[in-house]
Parts: structure tokens; C-alpha cells; sequence
């Protein structure tokens, strides 16, 4: 697969692989051996670049991953995030001091395995520490060799500038899809100025996009899902416009409409990494011939401005979790 560059230098495969959601999120967890499968599988394809956090489980996703990649450590680039205050099995609020995030930093080595955090994302900002302190905090781990990069998670461009300004971001993990599109209005052009990579996250709109999702599906107990405002029924059925747009250009070019929405993310920005998430063997596959579409400018242009057209429904978050994210 071919690689890109995020900032200071972190080169990474051009479409990494989100491992939330083998243990996280959408249902009960996978099989632990499917989900080892899986991630080896992607490693085999070409993927170096991988995502985890203490927080998806918790704790077991990074288990997990520790375990998979164990005998491809000098190939992959290993991303975790530290950021929540987790009550047992339970988050319980922010929690970004220093001396958490070097509690994290030595549970999250010892859970992966692994002597050094290729990149260490804070996961939310937390209001209640200046983002100084984190990135100060990051710094010292930086210099200690547990750490390699720094990263932010759902930051806005004044969080972004000040930590810049004092341990220099590589990367920035947001949302970022054909169907949340906030990221251009301000983030990236800020990112750009700043040479700071971006790693959008739910690049397929948590499956939306896939084309497998519409108003009839049910979801299963404990996918997060059901508690999003653009998975209402009602929601899906207004949106399905997105879906059917991009299932009219895959079908002209030989894709698949999933193929397509990541096609055009790896079109915005050369330093624009897209992480999917998959537990199937076959998404997987799916997924990574995306990297080797590349849309035409009269693609990318008529499919841009097809999708400004069509107005999503429905707010992404809950009005208590978008409370998490600054601005």
C-alpha cells in the first residue's frame, strides 16, 4: 500500500485500521481469536498504521491489539489515547492531568506490549487542564522514550495552536466523512498551515455510507448507534440520499459506494489518513482497494458538489456526549 506522511515525519500506510470496534461500540465484542484475525490480516494487506484506546473495552481493545501486532512491532505504527477517568469498567468524566496521562501512558505500554506509544492521542480535551500541561506532559514522555508523537482528539483550533505551541501535534483524529464535513470550515485549513496530519475517524459514517445500513436496520444491545440522533429512523431515511449519490458514482466507476466516500477523503489532502473500522475479512478487503481508486478532478468535483446539496439529517452526537468536544 502506498504510504503518507502526517506531521514530523510519521510515515503511515494511507489508510489505517480503527480497532474500536472489535472491541467496542457496535454490540457485544468480537471473538477474541476473529479480532486478532483480522488485524493481522490488515497487516498482511499492507495497513501500518493502527488505532486503539485504554477506553475501548476498556482496556481489552488495546489487549488485543498488543497481541496482534506483537510479531509485526518493527513494521506498524501503534496509536492510543489517553483523556478519560474510567471507574472500573465505566468512564466517569475527563481527566487529562499530568500525572494521569503518565499513569496511562505506562498501563497503555504494559497492556500493548510494546516499550514505546508510537502516537499518543489526547482523547477529549479536558476543560479542566489547560492544554499546556498536557502537552508538557506529553513532551516529558516524548523525551523519556515511552512516546514517540503527540496527538489531539476532537480539538478545536485554538486547543490546536496552543498545544502546537508547545509539543508539536502530528496528528489530528476527528470525525470527518462525506456526511459530517465540519472539519473544512476551520480545522483544515489550520492543520495545513501548521503541517499537522489528520486522521479522520468513522470516514464510512459509523456504516452509513456502506450502503448496508437503512431505515429498517435494527441495531444490536450496547451499539452506540441507538443513541445517535443521525441513526433514527427517521434520520436514515432522509439520509439515504447520501448513499444513493454515492452508489450512483461506484457504479459508474466499478466500485463499491464505501470505496468511494474513502477515494475521496485520500482526495482532500495528501496528508489525510482515514482509519476504518471492520470486524470482517471481507470489509477489510473491501475497504483497502479504496487506496488504490483514485477519482478523477470531475469525480471529485461533481461528487463534492452533489453531496453540498443534499442537507443530513440529524445532529451526530447526543446533546451530552457533543458537550465533550471543543471548540
Amino acid at each position: 500500500m502506498r504510504t503518507r506522511t502526517l506531521g514530523n515525519g510519521l510515515e503511515v500506510s494511507a489508510l489505517g485500521l480503527g480497532c474500536m470496534g472489535i472491541s467496542h461500540g457496535y454490540g457485544e465484542a468480537a471473538d477474541r481469536a476473529d479480532g486478532i484475525a483480522v488485524i493481522r490480516a490488515a497487516v498482511e494487506a499492507g495497513v501500518t498504521f493502527f488505532d486503539t484506546a485504554e477506553v475501548y473495552g476498556p482496556y481489552v481493545n488495546e489487549q488485543v491489539v498488543g497481541e496482534a501486532l506483537a510479531p509485526y512491532r518493527d513494521r506498524v505504527v501503534i496509536a492510543t489515547k489517553f483523556g478519560f477517568a474510567l471507574d472500573g469498567q465505566a468512564r466517569s468524566g475527563l481527566d487529562s492531568r499530568p500525572e494521569h496521562i503518565r499513569a496511562v501512558a505506562d498501563a497503555s505500554l504494559k497492556r500493548l506490549g510494546i516499550e514505546t506509544i508510537d502516537l499518543f492521542y489526547q482523547h477529549r480535551v479536558d476543560p479542566d487542564v489547560p492544554i499546556e500541561d498536557v502537552a508538557g506532559a506529553v513532551g516529558e514522555l516524548i523525551a523519556a522514550g515511552k512516546v514517540r508523537h503527540f496527538g489531539l482528539s476532537e480539538a478545536g483550533v485554538r486547543t490546536i495552536r496552543r498545544a502546537h505551541a508547545v509539543q508539536p501535534v502530528t496528528a489530528l483524529q476527528s470525525e470527518y466523512s462525506l456526511w459530517w464535513r465540519e472539519p473544512e470550515d476551520e480545522i483544515l485549513p489550520a492543520l495545513e498551515e501548521l503541517g499537522i496530519g489528520f486522521v479522520p475517524f468513522s470516514p464510512l459514517g459509523r456504516g452509513f455510507l456502506t450502503g448496508k445500513i437503512d431505515q429498517n436496520t435494527e441495531f444490536t444491545d450496547g451499539d452506540i448507534r441507538t443513541g445517535l440522533p443521525r441513526f433514527s429512523a427517521e434520520a436514515r431515511q432522509a439520509n439515504q440520499a447520501l448513499v444513493d449519490l454515492l452508489g450512483t458514482v461506484a457504479a459508474r466507476l466499478g466500485a463499491t459506494p464505501a470505496q468511494i466516500a474513502l477515494a475521496w477523503l485520500l482526495a482532500r489532502k495528501p496528508w489525510i489518513v482515514p482509519i476504518p473500522g471492520t470486524r470482517s475479512p471481507q470489509r477489510l478487503a473491501e475497504n483497502l482497494a479504496a487506496a488504490d481508486l483514485e477519482l478523477s478532478s470531475d469525480d471529485f468535483d461533481g461528487l463534492t458538489e452533489a453531496a453540498e446539496k443534499i442537507g443530513v439529517q440529524g445532529d451526530r452526537y447526543s446533546a451530552a456526549m457533543q458537550r465533550t468536544i471543543d471548540r
